[in-house]
């Protein structure tokens, strides 16, 4: 029964104007007012979730099914979704489900099982991370359900209340309308469809390939079955649904690519969501990094190899003595700490150097130094270092800054600089240094040593598969990906970044790299996403607090509209 309040204000005025006359007349007290309020708290906010797996963001976008489209007319939406590391279905999944990127929950295999410690110990403490509808289950008297024909699915939310074995997309349909219909108190719901992926695999996933096409309409007709269910419940009008169709990934599950999202409410405005500019990660916290937790191999610099490294990088503050990007042991010259590695580190007179070191394969504890140039002013830069090996008495380094040549080291007594250190971007020890902050973008790594005039011609190079040693590339992290835990390499093979710490994306705007073509749209608001955005979402729209022990890398973007939907 609705609470009845009584309006003491009402009340007072009319006992104050009774008193002002009582002399002349004598009049009947009024009986006291009481309102029907209609508390907030009636209105539940709820969400469903709908991921038509596979469905790529361009193609999406330029078939346009019907009631998708309507849906657009109240959404937040992208077609831009970006894969988070690794993309497989379940990783993608998994990343949906706990608003966690791959670089934290590791889930890559399709039995949702892990694929390595996120920091490269096989022997280090597994970190597990709760789906989103544990949490709503623990902060909101609601009902949860998953339904979906792929049984891996079903077991990894198998905390779901209420969770039917189905096997077709149809079944998928008819089961969410049916939860719909009948289960008054269930406030969240994943639903799954698996047939457009399956389609796109016969003829292409392209909305040019008619499988493809068709299964894309048939899902979108089953969206609209949906939503009408969801429309019709008896206590709709007091729900607020979320209504966020989208996909676990676009394209296949072995090569990923962009998706989409579309993110509904009655009070929303249309808008797009795209990325804008240039986004880098900003390194300025001594526990703050990037770095390739297990190479296999392929970035170890050895007694002989020959290699290239080069960075786009703008130092925002002047330090001294802190090491910003290395593959070495830390450097600390107080102590008996000799270096194994090399290792890229701010000088003096605002310029850069290189450190290196053999101690720990044979090479004596001596660190030689190879001086660059002037880079610590506010600019952008591009920093390269070669290593060349000649013969047994001739290993050759050499600094570059902008492409012109700085110095040459002959390094050859250090015998190997191997180490189990990792290639890390990000403050490395060096002598107790501290103070750091910059970003460091367009990192590029070849197994070959280029020369001067190659390194000169190619340093603001916008396309890098132009470059004449792009068959040498083995790494090429652009740091442009705005959000998430990882870092893409972009080159034709190699491992990506893992960041670490509590790192935060920056929009540049058009203050861009030599190497970067300038976005004309920079200035307009960038968001980023990727899979993790639906379940920090989801939490958001329930209103359950996003705490830092959770481990959410997603970005719950709808917080920076609420004025259209706060009531």
């Amino acid at each position: 029964m609705m609470k009845k309040y009584f309006n003491y204000t009402l009340l007072a005025g009319i006992s104050l104007s009774v008193l002002a006359i009582a002399g002349c007349k004598k009049y009947d007290n009024p009986p006291p007012v009481f309102e029907e309020l209609k508390p907030i708290s009636d209105v539940q906010r709820k969400v469903l979730v709908i991921s038509i797996d596979g469905v790529t963001g361009s193609e999406i976008k330029t078939i346009a099914p019907t009631n998708m489209a309507t849906l657009l007319q109240t959404s937040k939406y992208s077609y831009e979704v970006q894969k988070s590391g690794v993309g497989t279905d379940a990783s993608s999944w998994a990343s949906m489900a706990t608003g966690v990127s791959y670089a934290k929950h590791q889930i890559g295999t399709e039995s949702f099982e892990r694929l390595a410690d996120p920091t490269g110990d096989d022997h280090a403490a597994v970190t597990s991370y709760r789906n989103v509808l544990d949490y709503i289950t623990q902060f909101k008297a609601t009902k949860t359900a998953v339904v979906t024909p792929w049984s891996n699915l079903r077991y990894y939310l198998r905390n779901a209340d209420f969770a039917p074995v189905v096997s077709t997309d149809l079944a998928v349909k008819d089961s969410t309308v049916n939860i719909l219909s009948k289960q008054d108190n269930v406030g969240a719901i994943f639903v799954n469809f698996r047939d457009v992926e399956a389609a796109g695999a016969n003829g292409g996933f392209l909305a040019s390939n008619a499988n493809y096409k068709n299964a894309i309409v048939k899902a979108d007709e089953y969206v609209g079955n949906i939503v009408a269910a969801l429309k019709a419940r008896k206590n709709y009008a007091k729900e607020d649904w979320l209504i966020m169709v989208t996909t676990n990934h676009g394209g296949s599950s072995t090569n990923p690519q962009a998706g989409f999202i579309i993110a509904s409410n009655p009070r929303l405005k249309q808008e797009e969501i795209k990325k804008r500019g240039f986004n880098t990660v900003l390194f300025n916290s001594t526990t703050i990094g990037a770095s390739v937790n297990n190479d296999n191999g392929l970035y170890d610099p050895g007694a002989t190899k020959d290699f290239t490294v080069q960075m786009q990088a703008k130092f925002n503050i002047d330090t001294y003595y802190v090491g910003f990007l290395s593959k070495s042991t830390l450097i600390n010259t107080s102590s008996s700490q000799p270096q194994t590695g090399w290792l890229w580190f701010q000088s003096d007179s605002k310029k850069w150097k290189t450190s290196f070191g053999g101690a720990a394969n044979g090479g004596g504890t001596s660190r030689p130094e190879c001086a660059g140039g002037v880079v610590f002013d506010g600019n952008w830069h591009t920093l390269t270092m070669t290593v060349k090996y000649v013969n047994s008495t001739t290993r050759t380094v050499s600094t570059y800054t902008d492409g012109n040549p700085d110095a040459t080291l002959n390094i050859s007594s250090l015998k190997s600089l191997s180490t189990t250190e990792k290639l890390t971007l990000g403050y490395k020890q060096f002598s107790g240094g501290t103070g750091l902050n910059f970003q460091g973008a367009e990192l590029l790594y070849f197994n070959t040593a280029l020369d001067a005039a190659t390194i000169k011609a190619n340093i603001a190079l916008k396309d890098i598969t132009q470059h004449p040693n792009y068959a040498n590339l083995i790494g090429y992290w652009q740091n442009n990906e705005g959000t998430d835990a990882y870092i893409a390499n972009k080159a034709p093979g190699g491992y990506d970044m893992l960041l670490y710490g509590a790192y935060t994306w920056k929009a540049m705007g058009t203050d861009v790299p030599s190497s970067v073509i300038a976005d004309p749209n920079a200035t307009g608001k960038s968001i980023a996403l990727t899979p993790t955005t639906v379940g920090a979402n989801m939490l958001y729209w329930m209103k359950i607090k996003i705490l830092p022990d959770y481990g959410l890398d997603g970005n719950p973007f709808l917080n920076q509209f609420e004025l259209e939907f706060l009531k």
